[in-house]
């Protein structure tokens, strides 16, 4: 019998509720005991996938578990409101990458709001607050008049003017969740507004602000993900390039022209299709990738080299079952899910065309 905690992860030809439950118990068995998720026992943890993981425990009804990933966080940001790329997994969390990048930085928001739709807990949003803010104040620091957003800061103070627009999407994303959290608290933000609408106005119309990075999957349909394109132009701008990343019975390149696809971005493209209203093709991505799964552990693999028939890398990742997991929560309807990536119910910030 289906428990209440993963009714809404069962999928047909993806996850029955014993596999949903392997998976869920696979990432917790990752989770260290002060909350930190690195990508498996031994390697190394940054924010953004340590962040997605927790989303997918408390699409699972492990609330408390995702509750210690916040504190870990809340714990290790630096006093400018960032987090280091790459923490190593061990008893000192020895930082391996010092760069901050800034859509890793944002995606807390993302995160923070998605567990308070999941439990309603305001005296978790009261404490985390003052985390979230800081965050959202460092990455805008490195917002340029365009609207683009550098993509890294420096342990120096020095940053990048360059911008991506896979990761400018992710942090228009974390934009409106910050905003949702702010309006949730009653304290207005009218410079995250604006900023969201400029940030919105450059993925929207100006794709040369962005660095080229064309030949990645990600870059196609994460301003559809993160909510800039919507309607007729995420529907455009998904046909353009379908049959470019998308391998029928395998999933999503990682990189066009190569002969690998990817567990996590093949599940995140099922959540964009899902938000464009295309949950039988979601349907189809998720099945798809099943043959990445490994039975005995109930997490995925990172990918698959089709024309060598070769699982590369060997590595099963919590950051791949936590896209897999969120997007079975989206097309099962799990209520905090559907909030956060459906977007309808998140703050616009201002019109996207309000900027030149």
């Amino acid at each position: 019998m289906t428990t209440p905690r993963t009714e809404h992860l069962v999928l047909s030809g993806v996850l029955t509720a014993e596999e949903a439950a392997a998976t869920v118990a696979g990432v917790l068995a990752a989770q260290r005991a002060d909350g930190a998720i690195p990508w498996f026992r031994g390697h190394h943890l940054d924010p953004w996938d340590h962040t997605e993981a927790a989303m997918a425990l408390d699409a699972a009804g492990e609330h408390e578990a995702a509750e210690r990933a916040y504190d870990w966080l809340a714990r290790h940001q630096n006093e400018d409101g960032s987090w280091y790329a790459a923490y190593q997994d061990g008893a000192f969390d020895d930082v391996t990458d010092r760069g901050r990048e800034t859509n890793f930085v944002a995606y807390i928001a993302v995160g923070v709001w998605h567990h308070y739709l999941s439990t309603g807990d305001d005296t978790f949003l009261d404490r985390i607050w003052p985390t979230v803010y800081s965050a959202v104040e460092y990455v805008l620091r490195l917002q340029q008049p365009g609207g683009q957003i550098g993509w890294k800061g420096e342990d120096d103070g020095t940053f990048t003017t360059d911008a991506l627009l896979t990761g400018s999407s992710s942090i228009h994303h974390a934009l409106r969740c910050a905003l949702a959290i702010a309006e949730q608290r009653e304290e207005p933000q009218p410079d995250w507004e604006l900023a969201l609408g400029m940030l919105r106005h450059a993925i929207r119309r100006h794709p040369e602000r962005f660095l080229d990075k064309d030949r990645y999957s990600m870059d196609w349909y994460y301003p559809i993900l993160g909510g800039a394109l919507t309607g007729p132009e995420a529907k455009s701008r998904m046909e353009a390039d379908w049959d470019r990343f998308v391998v029928p019975g395998l999933g999503v390149r990682c990189v066009a022209p190569n002969p690998w696809v990817t567990g996590g971005e093949s599940a995140e493209l099922a959540l964009a299709l899902w938000a464009m209203g295309e949950s039988d093709r979601a349907l189809d991505i998720l099945q798809a990738i099943q043959h990445l799964r490994d039975p005995e552990s109930g997490l995925y693999w990172t990918g698959y080299v089709f024309d060598d028939g070769a699982i590369w890398p060997r590595e099963l990742t919590t950051w791949t079952a936590g896209s897999l997991l969120l997007a079975v929560a989206a097309l099962g309807g799990h209520e905090a899910t559907c909030a956060v990536f459906g977007g309808d119910r998140l703050p616009s910030g201002l019109d996207p065309d309000c900027c030149a």
